[in-house]
């Protein structure tokens, strides 16, 4: 398949940007990313254990589905520096990679439907393919880092706690998920550059990040003179003697 084509690197891109996008909402929304497990020496209660979020939190008693105590309100009052970061993290991290989705979602339709000369219009933007899947390559990277550095900061302050209160905390199941949807960006950044690296020995500008000029001047360009278009006319002029033997 010719790199003209839709690639099979850059769909498979885009749906791992899309799955790591989706995994990130996710563990966005899940009150998941820290347990404290309250245990008590009553045989007649039951231990509790207080699931907290980024937005919400929920205390369940052991075998219970049902939050006994549950606090809509708990972004607003989030006392535990990695979770407050986190908060303004991954929504920016889920911004930078949508972004990065949509550039790919445009490169794709570049690759697929503009003819083999680019557009002067694109060209004069600095728009084409390869620039497009080499800026959501980079936003796909970046996305990675702000999502990464929070997630695994959680499992090393999830320690701290324990050290310095008791150990009753533990992280939860939202954590991997977002360390998996950064793995899964980071993936996807691999294949476009990937994609890029293959494509662009290509002697065709299209494949180019940025046009030197408009496409539309190469067919102008001059065509070297002669030799002889280059002597002036005062040595066109001079007769050559020449000696016969």
């Amino acid at each position: 398949m010719g790199c003209r084509d839709v690639h099979a690197a850059t769909v498979l891109a885009f749906l791992s940007g899309t799955a790591s996008v989706a995994g990130l909402l996710a563990a966005v929304l899940l009150p998941n990313w820290r347990q404290m497990r309250l245990y008590t020496f009553n045989k007649n209660e039951k231990n509790v254990t207080v699931y907290t979020g980024l937005w919400i939190k929920c205390a369940r008693f052991d075998g219970s589905r049902d939050c006994v105590i549950y606090d809509p309100q708990w972004y607003t009052a989030v006392d535990q520096l990695d979770l407050r970061v986190l908060q303004f993290a991954l929504p920016l991290s889920m911004a930078t990679a949508v972004s990065a989705l949509f550039l790919c979602l445009i490169g794709m339709c570049n690759t697929a439907f503009v003819s083999s000369v680019p557009n002067i219009k694109l060209a004069r933007c600095l728009v084409n393919s390869a620039g497009c899947h080499l800026v959501a390559g980079l936003l796909f990277l970046l996305a990675c880092a702000i999502c990464l550095t929070p997630s695994i900061w959680v499992i090393f302050y999830n320690n701290y706690l324990n050290r310095k209160y008791e150990p009753v905390f533990s992280f939860d199941v939202s954590v991997f998920i977002a360390i998996a949807s950064a793995g899964g960006l980071f993936f996807t950044s691999i294949m476009l550059f990937l994609w890029y690296c293959a494509c662009k020995s290509s002697p065709s500008p299209f494949w180019q990040p940025l046009y030197p000029h408009a496409p539309s001047m190469h067919s102008y360009a001059a065509q070297p003179y002669s030799a002889r278009s280059r002597l002036s006319a005062i040595e066109i002029d001079i007769p050559v003697v020449t000696h016969a033997s």
